[in-house]
């Protein structure tokens, strides 16, 4: 009865995301009926709104882009840190008041980030750098980052706490430091589930949706400067689906094609896991 309960769980999730590539594939085929592939991924101007449209892809991903990568260099070596230092260096007392402020930021609402990147970190920037933007691709960047770090320090933590004790004491029986230890044999042990944490947080961040609306703005374009706005293609479906675009324009089939690229991207970022989980874990082993 458990099997048949557990396989019929596993068939639902198999289902739900055949229906979810069913229906952006129903809509998607009839923009790129009317777009090329090679228009829409190579383009270099996003105007699907504005006459004459325009439907190059790369504005957004441009964006996109730069609050990943943004995000990444925030909050994975962070998490790292702070997963690292409450599993080997920090006191009980400490850990068990890190662990429950971590929990807190992984539930805050998205849309609360979003208004903090508008009301804080932004002005922060602008104090730093006058011409900063009021939306721009750092404070989305910063506010992405802070809110992948407390995923990303609890699968870190939960990675090095299952790395065998005996593991770290052979190093300390053979005179390598606490520092020693942790840099090289608890990190290179716990690899594996590390990163696992980087490739999901890459795909939260890339996904990311109500902050990077809020702090990036709307504006696709490909720039080189972060302190300017920018659009993401989560930003573009929210600007979109919540307007008065009629159903089965151009326009409205574009956010399908859209999150038909997410979708692939997501998928890439899956694959790249499994790969380097499996990997990672070979070596360990």
């Amino acid at each position: 009865m458990v099997k048949k309960l557990l396989f019929i769980c596993a068939l639902f999730c198999v289902i739900v995301t055949l229906g979810i590539v069913f229906l952006l594939l129903e809509e998607a085929v009839g923009f790129f009926q009317q777009v090329s592939i090679k228009e829409f991924l190579l383009g270099t101007n996003w105007a699907p709104m504005f006459e004459p449209r325009s439907f190059g892809v790369l504005p957004l991903v441009c964006g996109t882009f730069w609050v990943t990568f943004g995000a990444a260099l925030i909050g994975l070596p962070t998490g790292l840190g702070i997963g690292l230092f409450l599993n080997d260096f920090a006191p009980s007392w400490l850990r068990n008041l890190v662990k429950p402020v971590l929990e807190i930021l992984a539930g805050i609402p998205t849309v609360v980030y979003g208004y903090f990147a508008l009301t804080v970190i932004t002005p922060w920037l602008q104090n730093l750098l006058p011409s900063v933007e009021v939306f721009n691709a750092a404070s989305a960047a910063i506010v992405v980052g802070l809110m992948v770090l407390p995923m990303v320090a609890s699968l870190c933590d939960d990675a090095i706490k299952a790395v065998p004790r005996s593991v770290k004491e052979a190093g300390y029986a053979l005179g390598a430091t606490k520092s020693e230890v942790a840099t090289q044999v608890t990190i290179p042990s716990a690899l594996s589930g590390i990163i696992a944490s980087f490739i999901l947080a890459l795909s939260r961040a890339f996904g990311e949706t109500m902050a990077v609306t809020l702090a990036a703005g709307s504006t696709p374009k490909i720039t080189l400067n972060p302190f300017e706005s920018v659009q993401t293609l989560t930003a573009y479906i929210v600007q979109v689906s919540t307007g008065d675009t009629p159903q089965g324009s151009i326009e409205y089939k574009s956010i399908f094609a859209v999150g038909i690229l997410l979708l692939a991207v997501s998928l890439l970022f899956n694959m790249l896991a499994f790969y380097l989980v499996k990997k990672y874990r070979t070596v360990g082993e």
